[in-house]
């Protein structure tokens, strides 16, 4: 069995926390707000859950980034090579 991989270095805070609650709440699917934030599903689903940042309450909808999808790393790198 191999080694894991090397940890990506992101982190969310609490702001991130509240900006997921009210993505959930607005009906985002989990996998565009984690490529939103850089994160796996998995950090997505413990803010959700309330096993991180319990005590945040959601981010108004006014606050929220507009709804995904997000375009991915390799998206932008793909158009920017047709230009």
């Amino acid at each position: 069995m191999g080694s894991r991989a090397e940890s990506s270095g992101l982190t969310l805070t609490a702001q991130d926390a509240a900006l997921i609650r009210g993505m959930i709440e607005r009906g985002d699917r989990h996998h565009d707000i984690a490529a939103f934030f850089g994160v796996n599903q998995g950090r997505v689903a413990e803010v959700k859950d309330r096993k991180r940042f319990a005590e945040i309450v959601s981010a108004d909808h006014e606050e929220l980034p507009p709804k995904g999808p997000y375009l991915t790393p390799k998206t932008a790198w793909l158009e920017n090579q047709l230009r």
